[in-house]
């Protein structure tokens, strides 16, 4: 009853108040029939209350979100399945998801009644254009009379997470002539004489194959020990998202820090997808391999989904400077190197230039900042530093292409692939293990470029 008393809307006490007056003025003044309409706008907000809080209901609800993971500007579907399990009728029910403002209106249903053991569903979408990880939920439902003179509000615990990832782009097909390097179990080493005690071994996983077993490693080291299948060789990419607050201009969607973490997102995905071994680093936080275990029996993890999660929820650092970049390829290994930046000035080449001497091949996206930016004094001063910071990187063999506001990366690509040693929607040929006479300056000598 105190709850119900506490649920009184608005309208209801307006018309409590509204009966009492009459009521009182009426006995005053001797008017009866004055008297006999204050008694009933009085008694009807009361009455309300009184069928709200006799109404015993029990709801159980289900939320199905479907994708769970979408693109910026691409909509989920949410499902909301309402179940009386009660013996009783539920009354007219108000049904509110909480929804984050980034992803639309909030969403609210009105059930007129819910029989008992029925499931009522409703649906609706939600569309972000910013990327992030949203949490929908939890639900309330908000029983009412039909005048709405009284309510109670009730609410569920359970909660969804919605992650939208950056919007990518479809790159060309290209095949990047970069550092080829082992994966799996099976290394570059050579054959000793030894015979089978050279034999790489690890130790035995569930599913494993009894024939693989290698007995006598297993007597030596007291567990069951399997060898090493071989693998095939694979290409290795480290792409190296610029996450300084520093170098890039903008807010929101339209920053130029949301264009460098779609540019990554896209160039990551294409790149695993071509069988490459991604691994994304950013300066801050652990490096995120999308690499998957090829010995592994249950099979490999998600690695587009490791990385779209990980570039999903990425954010600008303050404090963040370009020694933490360069320190973070310093300690990669010494494969391919893209690194999607913003405005670099020429100090912030120079360190990247020292991180990688003597290692793999280097490929820069440099964003144009200046083009985000309000102030139009400072673009010319900008757009200097950053002609000059390309000039050092391509001086010290980098290859770079310039990310502007208004240009496809598509387009991009293609210009960066016929700038440097890649080639544009040509299929390997037995001939290609060599890298051709006017670009081997990009590559270290001691490269074989694998079809």
């Amino acid at each position: 009853m105190r709850a119900a008393l506490a649920g009184l809307t608005t309208r209801g006490r307006a018309l409590v108040a509204a009966g009492g007056t009459a009521f009182f003025l009426a006995l005053a003044f001797g008017q009866r029939d004055v008297m006999r309409v204050g008694v009933l706008m009085a008694a009807l907000p009361l009455l309300a209350m009184l069928s709200v809080a006799r109404t015993r209901f029990r709801l159980s609800s289900q939320r199905t979100v479907e994708p769970a993971r979408v693109s910026t500007g691409q909509t989920a579907s949410v499902v909301l399945a309402l179940e009386n399990v009660a013996p009783l009728p539920t009354g007219l029910l108000l049904v509110e998801d909480q929804v984050p403002a980034q992803l639309g209106v909030r969403p609210r249903f009105v059930i007129d009644r819910l029989a008992p053991r029925s499931v009522r569903r409703v649906q609706f979408t939600v569309r972000s254009e910013l990327r992030g990880r949203f949490m929908l939920g939890p639900l309330s439902v908000r029983l009412t009379d039909p005048f709405g003179f009284c309510r109670l509000d009730r609410s569920f615990s359970t909660q969804h997470q919605l992650l939208v990832t950056p919007q990518t782009e479809d790159l060309p097909n290209v095949i990047l002539r970069g550092d080829w390097s082992g994966s799996g179990d099976s290394r570059s080493r050579s054959v000793a004489a030894a015979g089978e005690d050279d034999v790489a071994v690890r130790e035995y996983r569930h599913g494993d194959e009894l024939r693989r077993v290698h007995w006598r490693a297993t007597a030596k080291n007291g567990s069951l020990m399997v060898r090493r299948e071989e693998q095939p060789w694979e290409s290795r990419c480290t792409v190296l998202l610029d996450t300084r607050l520093g170098g890039h201009r903008g807010t929101g969607a339209d920053s130029s820090f949301e264009r460098t973490v779609s540019a990554a997102a896209s160039v990551s995905l294409h790149l695993s997808r071509r069988a490459y071994a991604v691994r994304l680093v950013t300066g801050t936080g652990p490096e995120i391999s999308g690499a998957r275990d090829p010995d592994y029996s249950g099979g490999g993890a998600d690695a587009e989904g490791l990385l779209l999660d990980a570039l999903a929820v990425v954010t600008c650092e303050r404090r963040l400077a370009t020694a933490a970049l360069a320190h973070a390829i310093r300690h990669t290994s010494d494969g391919l190197l893209l690194a999607v930046t913003g405005h670099l000035t020429p100090e912030d080449a120079d360190e990247l230039v020292r991180a990688r001497l003597g290692m793999g091949t280097s490929i820069a996206l440099v964003c144009a900042a200046e083009e985000w930016s309000d102030n139009d004094q400072g673009d010319a001063e900008l757009a200097q530093q950053r002609e000059h910071a390309i000039r050092l990187l391509r001086s010290a063999g980098w290859v770079v292409a310039t990310l502007k506001r208004r240009d496809l990366l598509s387009e991009t690509w293609s210009h960066l692939a016929h700038g440097s040693d890649l080639d544009l929607d040509l299929p390997p040929s037995p001939d290609s293990s060599l890298a051709s006479p006017s670009t081997s300056s990009l590559f270290p000598s001691n490269v074989t470029v694998m079809p």
